[in-house]
């Protein structure tokens, strides 16, 4: 089942910058799928269309429902966004009242409200910092709170943006333990490509507002044409991968130069 389509799908911000230039995109229900590309390439920008905080020209169908504006409340229930800084939606007095926010907007009577929060901070580790202040948690901490923050909404999908931005390796290994352990589809725009390798089943790189590519994170990013082209790096862990490639690359060459 497709969980999320853009077909050319296009955004010019108000200053005339191109930021997507006929992205087509597929994601499957249940996916990990990582957007990457440099800085300005456009990742922010695709993800905030797949749950209506920006409209483009083209298509965007979540579980085949078109997002438009007039689509937009229903479409954020269906699609939670996870801002790069947790600051931006930690604004109760408490974690579980934040956490509460999403299910009392959507009508849920209390009881169900508190069933909601305390699943989703059991499963984001954070249950027994329920009653603190979010300013008094760390970074991670405020990265799980925010994650819970879409949990308790029980959305179909999860847009994250650059998740693991601020994180010691630590908090970056947690995050990275909950998301793969997730049911949703999920969509994550990330810098870092070692992050990408160790969660998403796929990835796409950006260049300029352009999927230019697409596909298992060990074949993607083991290009190191594409890589150096888009201003990226081979991660660490794939450069004997990479060096593997290359060096048969150049055996099967010497063995045909050999035959002749």
């Amino acid at each position: 089942m497709i969980a999320v389509r853009t077909h050319q799908l296009r955004y010019v911000y108000p200053d005339g910058q191109r930021a997507l230039d006929g992205v087509d995109l597929v994601v499957e229900a249940g996916e990990v799928v990582g957007v990457l590309g440099a800085n300005g390439a456009g990742k922010s920008t695709l993800l905030m269309h797949l749950n209506g905080l920006l409209f483009g020209e083209g298509e965007v169908e979540v579980f085949g429902q078109r997002v438009t504006p007039a689509s937009a409340a229903a479409i954020r229930q269906l699609v939670g966004f996870v801002f790069q800084d947790p600051d931006d939606q930690l604004f109760m007095p408490t974690v579980a009242e934040d956490v509460a926010f999403g299910p009392r907007s959507q009508g849920l009577p209390p009881v169900a409200v508190r069933e909601r929060v305390a699943r989703a901070l059991a499963v984001v580790g954070l249950a027994e910092q329920a009653h603190r202040p979010p300013h008094h948690l760390s970074v991670g901490e405020k990265k799980r709170a925010a994650l819970a923050t879409v949990l308790a909404m029980e959305c179909r999908v999860l847009v994250l943006d650059e998740p693991t931005s601020g994180l010691d390796p630590r908090g970056r290994r947690q995050l990275g333990e909950f998301l793969t352990r997730l049911p949703q589809t999920r969509i994550v725009a990330t810098h870092d490509l070692e992050f990408a390798v160790e969660v998403c089943d796929r990835v796409i790189v950006l260049e300029a507002g352009r999927v230019v590519a697409a596909g298992l994170p060990h074949r993607v990013l083991t290009d190191e044409a594409l890589m150096e082209r888009t201003g990226l790096e081979v991660p660490h862990s794939l450069r004997y991968h990479a060096a593997g490639i290359a060096h048969d690359h150049w055996a099967k060459s010497r063995w045909l130069d050999a035959q002749e």
